[in-house]
């Protein structure tokens, strides 16, 4: 072992390599036997393409660049594409990005259009789909714009002819629902085609708030008759909906604090964990009934297992492997089941789970170490005491390196990782982009703040009208913490985050003396602008939780808003802002510079072209990781090697 100064390790897992492995697996599902998923290709324009596992274990990308399967209903998207099998051929509908028209795909043809283009606002957006080829048709969500602004917008189930008929007519499409809901999720339908669910909400909930479980019969004609409510309300969020095998609702509910399952209104194995999540994306599962009546269940506190319940003796069986973690996206078929999970040591993989014989194996975006696995981080899960003696969750990465340790009198620099959402939670599995930092001698701390999902809704309560203060102070005492306890120094601490965590980072650098500098990405920076017209509908009025209802706290949006606060900012920071960014758009980070100018607070501002809310091509994760890192290594008195000097303004 070699002592050598924190932060200049020699690492073999540069920017490229952490860039090119970003992302992960979504939407699995089967296309008769066989399983089918999309998969970020970030060195392809950050596209996502759609692959096919053959019956003999091969893998196949469907689609060529250019096409890119991603919706973008609600800005987050949903579910993009649905297949079957038809005379023994696959038949596959998508939704391709550049568009938003929703196609028809048969392997052997080219992709046909089945949707038109609006001129109006931004367009027809389709997400969720279900295949009904015995009526010719494909259901999903429509989202449809009146306007030129963000919120001019409406939503509703819709049936889409298979016959293309619809391409360049839009009166071909048949509206399912009747709009009374801002938003709905994609229909489900009963075994026996005669019911269809799903659910619906509107502002100024979100889907965690308060959901409702619709149910509607399926008339001879395909129309939806006599919608009901027969679950959720504002207090309720119900996560997903679906029909059993025998025509029973099943449906996840936190009516008790907890997402669990209820079938036809009855518990089914109620338990202090979740079997549900936060609905940011249309279509996300976190249950699938099986033939045999078992279910295949996520569940758990903090990261979520894959489990067989069986509803009648509320026993669950985990699968047994690496995967320390699964995303909510399930399918099953027969005694099958699919799904993406991942861990400390491997990257997200899609993972097939025989329900017969318990056997759980990889059958698709294997993991594969393209450095030697000496160099990942070792994460410890901890809890930590913050304000009020609150429990606060966190991920501790600390450095890692086969090779090298830090000097016997030096402890070494931490960054606290502030994920989005807010209304979310770091997941813990392998990251290139932690392991970029930590085999270079930086240690990571991902703090799940009050808020986050995974514990509880009383967790998830504790940030309503607290935001820009408990997550802040969360964040802050783990810092502390790793400082008192000399895991850190306590003058080498940093704070990064995007999106929600580019708030926190942003309100935490401008209110408390706690970091030495920051990385904020893809930021939300005032309050008044980004809640009144500046960002999408979806979240419009998620402030109305977050800080509280504007007309009686109006003060309140100023108050909180970093860019209010700009003046107090002293220590040196990254700003990182895609260009095409609708959600957190550059004016947010504009603004906050402005108010800054003169100041002569070291910094640097840089923009991508091309660039939505999230970064998604290899060029500029590797610029932004490496603008990092230098900003780190500059603040922190460090000479990493081989890492470009990031010019910082003033």
């Amino acid at each position: 072992m070699r002592s050598l100064a924190y932060g200049e390790w020699p690492s073999p897992i540069d920017a490229a390599t952490a860039a090119a492995h970003d992302g992960s697996p979504e939407s699995v599902g089967f296309v008769g036997d066989e399983v089918w998923w999309t998969e970020p290709r970030p060195t392809e324009a950050g596209r996502r393409t759609l692959v096919r596992r053959h019956a003999d274990g091969t893998e196949e990308p469907v689609l060529p660049a250019p096409w890119n399967v991603r919706s973008r209903v609600i800005e987050y998207g949903g579910r993009p594409w649905a297949g079957t099998v038809r005379d023994g051929v696959p038949l596959v509908v998508f939704v391709n990005f550049a568009d938003q028209r929703l196609y028809r795909y048969e392997p052997g043809g080219e992709p046909r259009p089945l949707t038109p283009v609006s001129p109006v606002g931004q367009g027809l957006r389709w997400a969720d789909p279900v295949l009904l080829p015995e009526r010719g048709e494909v259901w999903c969500v429509l989202e449809e714009f009146t306007g030129d602004g963000p919120s001019d917008v409406r939503r509703v189930l819709a049936a889409v002819p298979l016959d293309g008929s619809a391409a360049g007519d839009r009166g071909a499409v048949r509206e399912l629902s009747d709009g009374r809901h801002r938003f709905v999720t994609g229909p489900r339908l009963a075994p026996d085609g005669r019911r269809a669910a799903w659910l619906g909400w509107d502002h100024p909930r979100m889907p965690w708030d308060g959901t409702e479980l619709l149910v509607a019969d399926v008339a001879a004609d395909g129309a939806l008759r006599d919608a009901r409510t027969v679950a959720g309300g504002p207090e309720e969020s119900v996560a997903q909906a679906d029909w059993t095998p025998d025509g029973r609702l099943l449906y996840a509910s936190d009516r008790t604090g907890w997402w669990n399952l209820y079938r036809d209104g009855e518990p089914v194995c109620p338990r202090e964990e979740e079997f549900g999540g936060p609905l940011w994306k249309l279509g996300l599962r976190w249950f699938a009934p099986l033939d045999s009546g078992l279910i295949a269940v996520l569940h758990g506190r903090g990261a979520p297992a894959l489990g067989i319940l069986d509803p009648e003796t509320c026993e669950v069986v985990d699968a047994v492997g690496p995967w320390s973690e699964f995303t909510p996206t399930l399918a099953a078929h027969g005694e099958r089941v699919v799904a993406v999970g991942a861990g400390p040591r491997s990257g997200h993989e899609v993972v097939e789970l025989d329900t017969r014989t318990g056997h759980a194996r990889v059958i698709g975006a294997r993991h594969e170490d393209v450095v030697d696995p000496a160099y990942y981080p070792e994460p410890r899960v901890r809890t930590f005491t913050g304000p009020d003696g609150r429990e606060i969750h966190a991920q501790v990465y600390p450095p890692h390196h086969p090779g090298c340790t830090g000097p016997a009198d030096e402890r070494p620099p931490y960054v606290i990782w502030a994920h989005g959402g807010p209304t979310g939670r770091a997941p813990l599995v392998l990251d290139l982009e932690i392991a970029y930092f930590t085999s270079r001698g930086i240690g990571v701390a991902e703090v799940n703040y009050g808020g986050s999902t995974g514990y509880g809704r009383e967790y998830r309560d504790r940030l309503r009208e607290q935001w820009g203060v408990v997550d802040v102070e969360d964040c802050a005492a783990v810092a502390l913490a790793l400082a008192d306890e000399g895991t850190a120094d306590r003058d080498r601490l940093a704070v990064r985050g995007g999106s929600a965590g580019g708030w926190t980072t942003a309100a935490s650098l401008t209110t408390t003396d706690v970091y030495a500098c920051g990385t904020i990405s893809y930021p939300v920076l005032d309050l008044t602008g980004w809640g009144t017209g500046e960002t999408h509908d979806f979240e419009s009025q998620y402030l109305e939780s977050l800080i509280g209802p504007r007309a009686e706290v109006p003060e309140r949006y100023a108050a909180r808003s970093p860019a209010t606060h700009a003046d107090r900012l002293t220590a040196p920071f990254l700003m990182l802002q895609g260009l095409d960014d609708v959600i957190c758009p550059p004016a947010q980070c504009e603004r906050f510079l402005a108010r800054l100018a003169g100041r002569g607070v070291p910094h640097a501002y840089l923009t991508f072209e091309g660039e939505g809310h999230g970064f998604r091509r290899a060029e500029t994760m590797v610029r932004a990781l490496e603008a990092e890192l230098s900003l780190y290594a500059q603040v922190f008195g460090m000479k990493p090697p081989g890492v470009p000097a990031l010019e910082l303004g003033t």
